[in-house]
């Protein structure tokens, strides 16, 4: 039975994703990642009883840690098929204002805990192949004033996706990335705290787009950044 890593599980689009993949029940095993048990146990009691999910607490920034976390889910649930890398971080700030230690915490848990993970997950896809999306963001395209790590960080997750997608081609690995738009989510409102989040998307919309994509067998869209965007009424 094929299982599926969501990191960032505990709210917002990793805890829609997961409760839309135990109700689909494409993946039977769901291996749900956070920093907050309770908030995964959380997601867990919101889900389908059709798949066997179970949270595994971990810190993203402890990076040396992440080899030991995918051996445990391997341990657990004896393959690994899919990842799903969600969790993310931002610090809004200036160039002028950003420090040092405000990038470096934003990259780990944007940029280098995804490859990591990525990496050690493909340990065990390149046997039979598997999926990994990466959630990026439309900040990563577009000038974002005031944002500079947060966006720079999801540009090089798009960048990072297209080269894993020519990469890991021969093990039969598809790499998606998606990137949305104003989403409603603790995130966006560190980003935008005056806004009004019921006038945006939803985490479950971008949630049924992200199990459409590694849910379909003969999906032709890996490789690409894939825009998800919901006009703003006015």
């Amino acid at each position: 039975m094929a299982t599926c890593i969501i990191t960032g599980a505990a709210s917002g689009i990793g805890r829609a994703t997961a409760i839309k993949l135990s109700e689909n029940g494409y993946y039977k095993k769901i291996a749900l990642v956070g920093r907050d048990g309770d908030r995964l146990e959380e997601t867990k009691r919101m889900m389908s009883g059709n798949v066997d999910a179970k949270g595994f607490v971990i810190d993203l920034k402890n990076l040396g840690a992440i080899p030991q976390l995918v051996k445990g889910i391997y341990e657990e649930f004896r393959s690994i098929d899919c990842l799903l890398n969600i969790a993310g971080y931002t610090d809004p700030q200036p160039l002028l204002n950003t420090s040092i230690a405000s990038l470096k915490e934003t990259y780990e848990i944007n940029v280098f805990a995804p490859l990591i993970l990525s990496r050690e997950c493909v340990k065990h896809m390149k046997r039979k192949g598997g999926k990994i999306l990466n959630v990026a963001s439309t900040a990563g395209q577009t000038p974002r004033p005031g944002w500079i790590s947060y966006a720079s960080s999801k540009a090089a997750i798009i960048a990072a996706s297209q080269t894993m997608t020519e990469e890991l081609a021969e093990y039969n690995i598809q790499v998606f990335c998606v990137s949305p738009g104003r989403c409603a989510t603790k995130l966006r409102k560190r980003l935008a705290p005056d806004e009004d989040s019921s006038t945006i998307m939803q985490p479950e919309e971008v949630a049924d787009i992200i199990s459409d994509l590694i849910c379909s067998k003969y999906s032709c869209l890996d490789g690409q950044n894939i825009v998800i965007r919901k006009k703003i009424k006015r």
